[in-house]
């Protein structure tokens, strides 16, 4: 065994490095080292160990714990359409639209039916909500429309459990199912709520007194790990009881410095987490079975797509829609343990299960593709119409304008400074909420790509007095330059970057007027303390 682990440990280590050294995410290497391990020492049947598979999910409860301090109680409530109607939509039509497609055209029995129904259902929290987490974009619209959907999918994880564990059963009396689970329910919600508004903060507080970093760890440890043991007991998932546990510190001044000492731990784990997933990736079978593995791959990720998509754009732009659908079409991980319940009891063929598993782990290692390329994938799926400017400017009539591409806080700073010395601008911008919003201040504004030389030239660049670049996405931002380069000198381009290895990308196209933010805020602090001295 400890050949193992150590073998494990220099493996990760080092397909890890080669990993990162072409840009692809860390949970890529872990399946491999999984994938390779299991061959090596011939691990395929220990991995199916229960204790192996409990360690290995608590990377995915400490992962909740600490999505959950990031959403306290009233952030849930504002996501409560997200969660209770978008959720609970995508899994019932998905799961309804598989079932019958499976049972009716397919002719598989009705339990096989069923079974891969609520499997294909469930999308990947562990994979989507590190890399969104990573991004910075769970904060964004159509992160927290995906994390709307994922927490309704491990909601829906318990009600799948029982409904696996009633047909194995011999048992017909769903009403004492369903007593006991309400029964449960309220047991735990309960418990964790008084604890939550009694015991938490006072007893966080006599921790912190004790001066002792390793004792503040162990009771955050002890709550995420407690709080899930408690819902794991009374039949939910773990991950329920970590989030709900995040939640509840969330509410306590203390949420920063749980997450903070919780991060090693949670990715750690993780780590472990995806390398047990690269351990169920049998390539015989994979190469056997390829055609099949492909149709249901794209199969189910495209019908996936399709449902989200059209479910989030009943009320967000076709961006949000985009995104979100993008980010949720794999297969999760809870969906490998509902399979291995159904399979232990007889619910499903053996030869079904091992595709389906395949297939799972596949749709899994694709997912940091997609989500490591969303802002190109959408910007190249999505046909967008083009952008006409507003009534109130006339195109023809512009000249001596500055146009600012990217009305962020730096581009509304700069044209409230353009507004005051009676300077006329223009902003593009083509983030859509955003847009509306500078619509609703009165701002003269076009919506549209700045790449597009089409909406550029609508906005008379060529004509324009200087073009302010303030565009936060350093890939765009280099092809835009180019792009304005084409109409105006470099004399009149202003870029605003973050760092000086952007200042230097930039300095190759030949443009000298470059603004690093960091280096002008460094400055300003610098001289407010050397003027208080």
């Amino acid at each position: 065994m400890l050949t193992i682990i150590v073998t494990t440990l220099l493996l990760s280590l080092l397909i890890n490095i080669f990993v990162r050294k072409i840009y692809l995410p860390t949970i890529i290497g872990y399946i491999l080292t999984g994938t390779i391990i299991a061959y090596g020492f011939d691990l395929h049947d220990s991995v199916r160990n229960h204790e192996l598979k409990e360690i290995a999910e608590f990377g995915v409860v400490f992962l909740m714990f600490t999505i959950g301090l990031e959403f306290s109680i009233a952030h849930l409530k504002r996501m409560k359409h997200e969660v209770f109607v978008t959720g609970s939509l995508q899994i019932t039509i998905t799961s309804s639209i598989i079932y019958l497609f499976s049972y009716y055209v397919l002719h598989f029995d009705q339990n096989t039916a069923l079974i891969l129904s609520l499997v294909l259902s469930l999308s990947s929290t562990a994979i989507v909500l590190k890399l969104l987490n990573e991004s910075g974009e769970i904060n964004r619209r159509h992160g927290q429309r995906s994390l709307g959907i994922l927490i309704m999918q491990d909601i829906a994880v318990i009600p799948i459990l029982l409904i696996i564990g009633f047909m194995s059963s011999s048992t017909n009396d769903i009403s004492s199912v369903l007593q006991n689970m309400s029964i449960s329910a309220i047991v735990l919600l309960g418990t964790l709520w008084i604890f939550g508004k009694y015991i938490l903060e006072p007893f966080l507080t006599q921790i912190l007194k004790t001066n002792s970093d390793e004792l503040f760890v162990g009771s955050v440890l002890f709550l995420a790990i407690g709080a899930s043991y408690l819902a794991h007991i009374l039949g939910f998932s773990y991950s329920l009881g970590a989030f709900i546990a995040g939640m509840l510190i969330a509410e306590t001044k203390y949420k920063h410095q749980a997450e903070a000492d919780l991060i090693p731990f949670r990715d750690l784990l993780l780590g472990i987490f995806f390398i047990t997933v690269g351990m169920q990736i049998d390539f015989f079978l994979l190469i056997a079975q390829l055609h099949i593995i492909l149709m249901l791959l794209i199969g189910v990720m495209a019908l996936k797509f399709i449902i989200i998509f059209g479910l989030i754009r009943i009320n967000e732009s076709k961006r949000v829609s985009l995104k979100t659908a993008l980010s949720l079409v794999q297969i999760g991980e809870f969906s490998l343990a509902i399979l291995e319940l159904a399979r232990s009891n007889d619910l499903i063929a053996h030869s079904y299960s091992q595709v389906l598993i395949v297939t799972i782990v596949v749709s899994m290692i694709v997912t940091p593709l997609i989500l490591n390329h969303l802002t190109p994938l959408s910007e190249f799926l999505l046909k967008r119409e083009e952008c006409e400017l507003e009534s109130s400017v006339d195109s023809d009539a512009l000249k001596d304008h500055t146009l600012i591409l990217g009305f962020g806080e730096f581009g509304r700073n700069v044209a409230a400074a353009l507004k005051e010395q009676g300077e006329f601008y223009l902003a593009i911008e083509n983030n859509i909420n955003t847009f509306h919003t500078i619509q609703k201040m009165g701002e003269p504004a076009i919506f549209g790509n700045a790449l597009k030389k089409e909406v550029l030239k609508k906005a008379n660049i060529q004509l324009a007095k200087y073009v302010i670049v303030a565009i936060d996405n350093p890939a765009k931002l280099y092809h835009v330059c180019q792009t304005i380069q084409q109409f105006v000198e470099n004399s009149k381009i202003i870029v605003k970057v973050h760092t000086e290895h952007e200042k230097n990308i930039i300095s190759e196209l030949g443009i000298t007027h470059i603004i690093i933010e960091n280096y002008v805020m460094s400055q300003q602090v610098s001289q407010l303390i050397i003027g208080t001295e």
